[in-house]
Order: C-alpha cells, then sequence, then structure tokens
C-alpha cells in the first residue's frame, strides 16, 4: 500500500496537467468517472468513527460522539461531514485544485461529500437550507482567480438540491494563510474576519446554514464563520469540508 501511494504522489500532478481524461484521478487507470471503484474503496470507505461536531477520528465510537476538544471547548459549528483524511495521495488532489487550478476536481470532490453525508446516520445530521462556500479576501481571490471552495459548492448544491450564496459572506479584509502559521496564531489571524453580507442578513437569521471548504485543519476559520453567522441569528452551521487534516 506504502509504495501504491508514494507512487501516486509523485505522479499525480503529472496525470493532471492535461485535465482529467477518461481515467482514475488517482491511478490513472481506465475509468468512466472521475475515481475508479477500487480508489473509492482503498481511501473513500468512511470506516471510522468520527467526532459529529468537528469530524476528527475517535478512538472509542462506541461510547462517545464527540471529542475531548469539542467536549472541553466547544467550536462554534454544531456538526462537520468530511470525506476523507488529509492524506496522500487525497492530498495531492487538493493540492490541484487549489493550487493547479484543476476545477475538474471540484464535481468528484462535489460527490465524495455528498456520498459521505449519506453515509452519516440520519439522526447525526439535518441539512441545511442554505449553503455557503468559505470566502477568499479579495487579494488572494485575484491572485488565484477563482475560490476552490465555491467550486466544490456548486455541483454539492445541485447534488443535495439545497440553494447556494455566493455572497452570503464577506470576508472584510485579506487575512495570512492559516497554513503558513502555528496553530496558537491562527485564531488571532482569523479573529473579526468574516461578515454576513447586508442582503442576506434575512437569509441567515433563525435557518441551518452550511458551510463548504476543501480542508480542515485546527477548524478556526470554520469556528470563526459559525460564530458570526450565529451572531447574525443562524440557529445551526454544518461544515461539509472534503478533507480533515489528523491530528498530530
Amino acid at each position: 500500500m506504502f509504495s501504491r501511494i508514494h507512487h501516486w504522489s509523485q505522479h499525480l500532478f503529472a496525470r493532471l496537467s492535461s485535465g482529467l481524461p477518461s481515467c482514475c484521478a488517482l491511478c490513472g487507470t481506465d475509468s468512466k468517472t472521475a475515481l475508479c471503484n477500487p480508489c473509492r474503496d482503498d481511501f473513500f470507505k468512511q470506516t471510522q468513527h468520527r467526532c459529529t461536531q468537528c469530524a476528527t477520528p475517535l478512538t472509542e465510537p462506541e461510547t462517545q460522539a464527540l471529542c475531548g476538544d469539542c467536549l472541553k471547548q466547544p467550536p462554534a459549528f454544531d456538526a462537520t461531514i468530511v470525506a476523507a483524511d488529509y492524506a496522500a495521495p487525497i492530498d495531492q488532489l487538493v493540492l490541484a485544485l487549489k493550487f493547479g487550478a484543476r476545477l475538474a476536481l471540484a464535481p468528484l470532490f462535489a460527490d465524495m461529500l455528498r456520498d459521505a453525508m449519506l453515509k452519516t446516520p440520519s439522526d447525526q445530521h439535518t441539512l441545511p437550507v442554505l449553503l455557503m462556500a468559505v470566502p477568499l479576501g479579495p487579494q488572494r481571490l485575484a491572485e488565484r482567480g477563482f475560490n476552490q471552495a465555491l467550486e466544490i459548492a456548486k455541483p454539492l448544491a445541485r447534488s443535495l438540491g439545497i440553494p447556494l450564496d455566493a455572497r452570503l459572506m464577506m470576508r472584510v479584509r485579506d487575512t495570512r494563510s492559516q497554513a503558513l502559521l502555528h496553530p496558537d496564531e491562527r485564531h488571532k489571524n482569523i479573529h473579526k474576519g468574516f461578515l454576513v453580507s447586508e442582503h442576506a442578513i434575512n437569509r441567515v437569521h433563525g435557518q441551518h446554514i452550511g458551510v463548504v471548504d476543501d480542508v480542515i485543519t485546527t477548524g478556526e476559520t470554520l469556528n470563526e464563520l459559525a460564530k458570526t453567522l450565529k451572531r447574525f441569528g443562524a440557529t445551526r452551521v454544518t461544515n461539509f469540508v472534503f478533507a480533515r487534516t489528523p491530528h498530530r
């Protein structure tokens, strides 16, 4: 298994450089879908139990629904659904979308998130009435040319039959990349970084909002978004995030 993962990680960007032909995005074998069935089974089977609030894997699933961190210091969001862990070779798919502009991967991410939600016990989730994507600041959006979270949110909204508001929230200032910061600096970096758009205030009040992103690590960005949404009257916030960075 390790040798297969190493091979995929080394060559994934090269395979994706010409887009997504009729082959599996991970292993390159012929496939009518973006991901072949063996790769789905290897990397996207939800065999591990997760904290219902932050989606970190649980070691004692029979006796707990929340992880120790969420019990000790509950985040503002109520639930998180993820498709996979942020580990090789899946991490290369995320990087290919985010920094390689492989936008054809976004529908695949959305499909995986939909499947992950369907595998979640019905008593652990309810569908939001409205979806949004984690917004980028103007400078980051201009540099990248697209918002990867929004590219995932578009097909996910269609698949779930939930309206998407791409301008529900705005980032009020450009922040430093959370991935480049020490965990202790992330809260300060993102604090009061978002605001509900004026046109959307009535859409948020009293509603269950779904927030879409590509990766969750410490959860600081999603927590700040949820706090802001609830300050504007949202009753529940559920995150839909493609990959979860395992705790070190």
